[in-house]
């Protein structure tokens, strides 16, 4: 096998057996996710085919459909594995689609913004600080709840609340990389700034951006699901976990803890094993938190 930065990265990756073992996980997790119609013995979304003589029913309970619920049935009726599954497939579609959106606007504002210089960097900056200041569910709350429930609503409202963690990152390591010498190198050619910023700089500020890329996905999946909890996110026809979650909540005290229980372990352990990646990729790409 040839001795490239990726091999040596997977070599190191696969040294941490937590962080192996999480990677795995959230593989395997997604796998399921992409193939849910196919894995899964109920569509959710399929409201004509529900039965409400289902509802609310323990785990190991055979429906109607002839079918075990193994992990109950929600006050729709909703098979709940179905519809864990099905809820993180959306929230892995909401997480990678925010978070993507948001690396690409944050990564190109902060190195326009340290490329620039001057009055432009102090003002793109100090919006950028402005909103960091406020905690991201905040924002995500106020800008879910102006647009309206709905999924490329809810979409925007994550891409705001995220993209000033990718742009103050961007701007500290593009600030750095802006008084190398391959920069003056290529502006000496002359080559145009969009294209220094795009194809030089950027480039070299990727890593620290990877890091944040990979903590913000399990962020936006957070935060999808507290804002469907909240009643802001997705419309209830959608069963995301936050969504799952809420419906389950009202039952609790009655002794049917399994509607609320089992999607938010779903959603923790998902989210547990995303951070345990991201730790273990942070700690590779960065030399001052190596051991």
């Amino acid at each position: 096998m040839r001795d490239t930065p990726l091999s040596r990265f997977l070599d190191e990756f696969r040294r941490n057996k937590v962080a192996t073992g999480a990677a795995l996980f959230v593989f395997v997790i997604v796998f399921i996710a992409l193939i849910a119609p196919l894995v899964t013995p109920q569509d959710p979304y399929d409201l004509a085919h529900l039965v409400l003589r289902d509802a609310r029913r323990p785990p190991g309970y055979v429906g109607t459909g002839g079918y075990t619920h193994w992990l109950g049935t929600d006050s729709q009726g909703r098979d709940l594995l179905s519809a864990i599954i099905y809820g993180l497939r959306i929230s892995l579609q909401m997480g990678i689609i925010a978070s993507g959106t948001a690396f690409v606007i944050g990564a190109v504002v902060g190195c326009a913004a340290a490329y620039i210089g001057g009055r432009f960097e102090s003002l793109v900056m100090r919006i950028v600080d402005l909103q960091l200041s406020f905690p991201a569910i905040l924002l995500a709350f106020v800008i879910a709840a102006i647009l309206g429930q709905g999924r490329y609503q809810l979409i925007l409202a994550l891409i705001f609340a995220q993209y000033a963690y990718f742009a103050r990152t961007a701007h500290g390591a593009a600030a750095a990389e802006r008084q190398k010498d391959y920069v003056e190198a290529a502006l000496s050619i002359p080559l145009s700034p969009w294209r220094v910023v795009l194809r030089h700089i950027l480039p070299n500020s990727l890593p620290p951006l990877i890091v944040v890329a990979t903590v913000q996905i399990a962020s936006a999946i957070s935060l999808e699901a507290t804002l469907s909890f909240l009643g802001v996110g997705l419309p209830p026809t959608e069963p995301s976990l936050g969504m799952l979650i809420a419906n389950g909540f009202q039952y609790l005290l009655s002794g049917r803890y399994w509607i609320s229980i089992y999607p938010g372990l779903a959603l923790i352990i998902f989210i547990v094993s995303l951070n345990l990646v991201g730790d273990q990729i942070r700690d590779q790409l960065n030399p001052r938190l190596r051991r």
